[in-house]
């Protein structure tokens, strides 16, 4: 039998049950969560592939000063790229809707991104979505490095750059700067469609 006091007593502890629960703090999700959240970040530029598959995150790890802080440590494809605050951002709402209490997020410009840290299959994602991929490896056909050192914009290179449409190798160098700095412009003498080339570096 419940009596008139043993009512009043449950229905004081349902009634601090959720402002407890609310002041335990949530348990921290692994590094492995952590990766696969970012990995759902996509590239402001080219949404195809991820922050992580063009190798922009470098590291993930729990704070160990603070238990509940996260530290992600980010490289640019170069310290002036525009894109980086649209990177930063991406990153702090994924790790937001994964219940990360607090990031602390590290900019780390040494050693410098290069195209070699791009994953094998974030290439064969350039390649679908129409960008040749960097020369390296996983990079299918592409076997030349266009030279960024010159100041003349069309200077001829001795590259060889397959077209990621119909794979012909008779393609033209248009510019040395496509739609941003970090892609060559050229176009198919076969099918005649312009394209970028990720230029590696």
């Amino acid at each position: 039998m419940v009596t008139p006091d043993d009512a009043l007593t449950a229905a004081a502890a349902n009634a601090t049950a959720p402002a407890a629960a609310a002041a335990r703090p949530s348990p921290r999700p692994s590094v492995e969560a952590v990766w696969e959240a970012l990995g759902a970040v996509p590239d402001p530029e080219i949404p195809v592939v991820s922050v992580v598959e063009l190798g922009i995150v470098r590291d993930v790890e729990w704070d160990d000063a603070a238990p509940h802080a996260i530290v992600v440590r980010v490289t640019p494809t170069y310290s002036g790229c525009p894109a980086t605050e649209l990177i930063i951002h991406g990153i702090r709402d994924a790790l937001a809707a994964l219940g990360v209490a607090e990031l602390r997020l590290e900019i780390r410009l040494s050693p410098p991104w290069t195209t070699e840290w791009i994953t094998p299959d974030a290439r064969i994602k350039l390649r679908e979505f129409g960008i040749a991929p960097p020369a390296g490896d996983g990079a299918p056909m592409a076997v030349a490095r266009v030279d960024v050192t010159g100041i003349s914009p069309l200077r001829r290179m001795s590259v060889v750059v397959p077209c990621p449409r119909c794979d012909s190798r008779k393609t033209t160098l248009l510019s040395q700067f496509g739609s941003t700095a970090c892609k060559a412009q050229y176009r198919c003498d076969d099918c005649l469609e312009p394209f970028d080339y990720f230029k590696p570096h």
